[in-house]
């Protein structure tokens, strides 16, 4: 499946870009034609990810605002970004700590919203209308078992889309999220080979299958196209009609 769309000419900041949906989106939005930078902490993925694509890697930790603020100091301005990073830290309620929480939120939401707030200034100053993606989940939508502080992380993250969504508006700049289910990225493919796991997850999808990365990455450059001009402020489920149920 490829989903085909038209960047070129247009800068894209993409975080969490060394494996999974990030890894997905900056191959599809690069042959697409667009000008990608491409974030994450792995810096030897990156290195093999710019090789094979063209993108510009950036080493980056978002849960660290000093460097996002020193990264962005030598970076132009942009007409789209796709949050992807984030990290699953997964325990029983009862079993939480305070590090676990704030290690997960720092990722996933707060780091979110910084690196939102500067490519959304380069934009405004430079009179850009853009697109914003971040990428949630399904578990911001549903509860599930083990998730509490991922869940909290991503509700987070929907939330701030939609604050992002009226504060940019003004400025022609559409604020979306996409809420995958399990997407089968090499980790998950790993997470979830235990049949008693499995089918149990899949008998909940009513397409009765997880998400390929390709797919998510599908509707995150839908959501980043013109084809999508009037769509802002929208948790957007990929997820086989999980949350239907």
């Amino acid at each position: 499946m490829n989903a085909t769309f038209d960047f070129s000419g247009r800068s894209i900041f993409v975080t969490g870009a060394s494996s999974g949906i990030g890894r997905a989106t900056v191959e599809m939005l690069c042959a697409s034609g667009a000008d990608v930078v491409a974030a994450a902490r792995n810096a030897n993925e990156l290195a093999r990810l710019a090789e094979e694509t063209g993108c510009e890697p950036l080493k980056l930790d978002v849960s660290d605002e000093a460097a996002i603020d020193e990264a962005f100091l030598s970076l132009g301005a942009f007409d789209g970004l796709v949050n992807c990073a984030g990290i699953a830290l997964l325990e029983r309620a009862v079993e939480t700590t305070a590090a676990s929480f704030d290690r997960v939120m720092a990722v996933n939401a707060r780091g979110a919203a910084l690196v939102a707030k500067h490519v959304a200034r380069g934009m405004i100053d430079a009179k850009r209308a853009g697109s914003i993606v971040n990428v949630s989940s399904q578990a911001a939508l549903v509860a599930l078992d083990d998730h509490l502080s991922y869940s909290a992380s991503k509700a987070a993250l929907d939330a701030i889309t939609r604050a992002l969504c009226i504060e940019l508006g003004p400025f022609g700049i559409r604020v979306n999220s996409v809420n995958p289910t399990v997407t089968l990225t090499p980790m998950a493919v790993q997470a979830w080979s235990d049949p008693v796991k499995r089918e149990p997850a899949l008998k909940a999808i009513p397409l009765g299958r997880f998400a390929e990365a390709v797919e998510v990455a599908s509707v995150v450059a839908f959501l980043l196209s013109d084809a999508a001009s009037m769509v802002s402020g929208v948790s957007l489920a990929v997820d086989g009609g999980f949350v239907a149920r």
